[in-house]
């Protein structure tokens, strides 16, 4: 017996896992192989304030774990059934709302996962965030982290689009160029925990790119009449990405060709650190215990 046919997917969706932020556009499938783009932010539905939903063009890429018995049901109810595919992890507040939180309450707050799951000298399976936070604050890992905003994501987008569920549409998701193979499988399997099984992978120097080409169509023959190699550089919330791209423009004025022909280093240098730095150069100005740092969940909140 032939099982019966998956629907045929409706939108192409690309979503940028961010080391901060985590941001979701799409457009009709038929719109993009007709040549009409029509791309559009995703909204996405998010706590702002107990109880209280917005739908926001950013996600915070952070989740803040509340003490047991600290916020009730009704604070955290989304316009989804609470809980769906989080088995196993510990109740959580995600987005802005868990950026606010963070900053009032030191230790409960999980960030920069992103980053932590390109580090190779910690176990990125383990339950080791929020990161220096006491033995009685639930942690989960890196993977599970960045599976629960993806998760979140998935359930906005169906709560919106129930008949187009994201797990059926043509997704993309962004990865940093300069990502190793683990690191990129890493990222797959947090996709596949947030049921995202089917999705392809795209460097973010050359989305980027194929960004600023699409901004540019309509002149790409003056614009690159002289350029046959582009430097992209990203600094993004936890790494700076190089990526070089050779551009091939085709005599019969077809649109270019492209091929990324190399990469720089991972070099975990972003926003991240920008904060840190001026976390430090404030924690030094204190008036504090001389020669007592702040401790790691404290230096967190700063």
């Amino acid at each position: 017996m032939n099982k019966k046919a998956k629907p045929a997917p409706h939108y192409i969706v690309g979503i940028d896992l961010g080391t901060t932020h985590t941001v979701v556009a799409y457009a009709p499938l038929a719109a993009v192989e007709g040549g009409q783009a029509g791309i559009r932010v995703f909204d996405i539905d998010q706590l702002v304030a107990p109880g209280e939903v917005a739908a926001l063009p950013l996600l915070p890429s952070v989740r803040f774990h509340p003490a047991e018995g600290e916020m009730a049901a009704s604070a955290l109810q989304l316009p989804w059934p609470a809980n769906t595919g989080n088995a196993g992890q510990p109740p959580a507040v995600i987005g802005e709302w868990a950026r606010r939180l963070g900053a009032q309450v030191p230790g409960r707050l999980v960030a920069s996962a992103k980053s932590w799951l390109s580090h190779a000298a910690v176990d990125r399976l383990a339950p080791i965030l929020p990161w220096g936070a006491p033995d009685d604050v639930p942690k989960i890992s890196p993977v599970e982290a960045s599976a629960s905003y993806l998760h979140h994501v998935r359930s906005a987008w169906n709560a919106r689009f129930p008949d187009s569920p994201l797990e059926r549409q043509q997704l993309w998701l962004t990865v940093p160029a300069s990502f190793d193979e683990g690191a990129r499988a890493l990222t797959l399997s947090a996709a596949r925990q947030a049921s995202l099984p089917q999705l392809r992978l795209l460097e973010e120097p050359q989305a980027a790119f194929h960004d600023w080409l699409l901004r540019h169509q309509g002149r790409l023959d003056t614009e690159l009449a002289q350029t046959r190699r582009v430097l992209v550089c990203d600094v993004g919330g936890g790494t700076t990405d190089l990526s070089l791209i050779d551009v091939d423009m085709p005599e019969d004025g077809g649109p270019p060709r492209l091929t990324r022909v190399g990469v720089g280093n991972h070099l975990m240098l972003g926003g991240d650190n920008m904060d840190l730095a001026l976390a430090h150069a404030v924690e030094a100005r204190m008036g504090g215990t001389p020669g007592a740092p702040l401790s790691a969940s404290r230096l967190a909140q700063l």
